[in-house]
């Protein structure tokens, strides 16, 4: 059984752990881009262009499932992807605002600039959060600190945000798929009591029964293999700075 994830940087590691522990025989290959990184600044054509064809090699590869655990891919290039692949499945991903409108009065996106400024998201606040409270902030530098597991500046930017979201918030939206690596600092910087969503984990559950709905699919072994802008390689260091990157450093336990 082999799932690939493309995302230009490390915001596909929350949803490879979710798979990892739900499922630990799964193989997982993670197609990272840091040559091209990030997406988000990059023309729509390129990036739709980009994504489809990573995506034909993963299948190539023996992808058996293909996920955009990544906005900005899912956002321009989901819909091609689709229709490049066929009969492969092809797993997106969308903020959780739905499941934090049905919880909370009150909502504070926190996102990057290029998607806190996009018609995307403030669709899918109109579709999902009608009738709540809802702001958003812009976590500006946060993603790319991650990548880069530069602890200071996502320290920064955390405090940054934190300091920009409504006192009275009750929940917030993860709306970047880098955030949930560092959830834990997220919630500390944050008032006693906010929830907090984000979609990994619904994500990864999605990916799971669209494998399962696979005619054959092949056992798999555990395994991690990453592809770095077209080469074979491995975990970027910054990646073992965070819980979901170390869990998919080790082997799997079967």
């Amino acid at each position: 059984m082999n799932v690939a994830l493309i995302d230009s940087g490390l915001g596909s590691l929350p949803t490879a752990a979710h798979l990892r522990r739900l499922r630990p025989s799964l193989d997982l290959h993670l197609y990272l881009d840091p040559d091209n990184a990030p997406w988000g600044p990059k023309p729509t054509a390129w990036t739709e262009a980009h994504v489809v064809e990573t995506a034909r090699r993963a299948v190539d590869g023996g992808a058996e499932v293909v996920v955009l655990p990544c906005n900005t891919a899912s956002v321009i290039a989901l819909d091609a992807t689709r229709a490049a692949l066929g009969s492969t499945p092809v797993v997106g991903t969308v903020p959780a605002i739905k499941p934090a409108a049905l919880q909370c009065d009150s909502i504070t996106v926190w996102a990057t600039a290029a998607t806190t400024a996009s018609s995307y998201q403030a669709r899918l606040i109109a579709e999902f959060a009608s009738g709540r409270t809802v702001s958003a902030v812009a976590c500006h530098g946060l993603a790319d600190a991650i990548d880069r597991g530069d602890l200071a500046s996502i320290s920064a930017a955390i405090a940054s945000a934190a300091a920009r979201t409504p006192d009275d918030v009750q929940g917030i939206v993860l709306g970047c798929t880098h955030y949930p690596l560092v959830a834990d600092e997220i919630m500390a910087a944050l008032p006693p009591g906010v929830r907090m969503f984000d979609s990994a984990e619904a994500v990864a559950a999605q990916t799971l029964r669209r494998l399962d709905e696979v005619s054959s699919p092949r056992e798999g072994h555990g395994s991690v293999s990453v592809t770095l802008s077209g080469r074979d390689g491995s975990l970027p260091d910054s990646a073992v700075r965070f819980a979901a990157g170390r869990s998919l450093a080790v082997p799997a336990t079967l």
